[in-house]
């Protein structure tokens, strides 16, 4: 399978599933088995994906896309014993306390459910100008890029993790901000804007925002 059908559902679906770590090996650029040239779309997958696991706490080494040809059994081998020794080092992705476990989980829910807007984004906005490793990577790690994706996805992120704990009951602000370990006046913040959206609505009897 070429790399550039490795989506980006597919990274935080096997993280949402407890892995510790993924890691995605394809072919060297410029010796992609297709016209597309996947391998460049795997790189910028890479890079959006290490984006929203920064964002949402999730140590970006516990992604890693690797060029490894098929001829390259050597190589293969001491690229995933290295990438075992990090995540080894990094320890488990779930943590064993119950809260900040269901504060990851609906952190990795959150993220999936907006997949779908970052690939809009990716295509209107994020055109590498050139095929090359090194143009992807002077482009993701730009300053403009950088604020961009900040300004695009940090609200979405953290209204995602709100919707879905919403899901399994009312909840004030304060057990919002508890269980999602987000500060509270920002929890207040996106309340507003999810209730004048009509997304959330407010119960004065319990003093607990549920969903509309």
């Amino acid at each position: 399978m070429c790399t550039g059908r490795v989506d980006l559902s597919f990274i935080f679906h096997a993280f949402s599933k407890g892995a510790d770590g993924v890691i995605i090996g394809g072919c060297w650029p410029g010796e992609c088995h297709y016209v597309t040239e996947g391998n460049y779309d795997a790189l910028g997958n890479m890079h959006l994906s290490k984006k929203l696991m920064q964002l949402i706490g999730v140590s970006p080494e516990r992604l890693r896309l690797e060029w490894i040809a098929a001829s390259e059994g050597s190589r293969f081998a001491q690229v995933m014993t290295d990438f075992v020794s990090t995540v080894a080092a990094l320890g488990p992705l779930v943590p064993r306390d119950e809260i900040e476990n269901t504060a990851l989980q609906h952190k990795l829910k959150a993220v999936q459910q907006i997949i779908p807007y970052l690939k809009l984004v990716e295509r209107e906005k994020l055109r590498v100008p050139s095929k090359s490793e090194r143009a992807y990577n002077e482009f993701y790690a730009s300053d403009e890029v950088s604020r961009l994706l900040d300004d695009l996805l940090v609200d979405k992120l953290a209204v995602g993790q709100i919707l879905s704990l919403l899901h399994d009951s009312p909840l004030s602000t304060g057990q919002i901000s508890e269980r999602l370990r987000l500060n509270p006046s920002e929890v207040s913040k996106h309340m507003n804007s999810s209730s004048r959206q009509g997304l959330v609505k407010y119960d004065l009897s319990s003093k607990c925002y549920a969903l509309a």
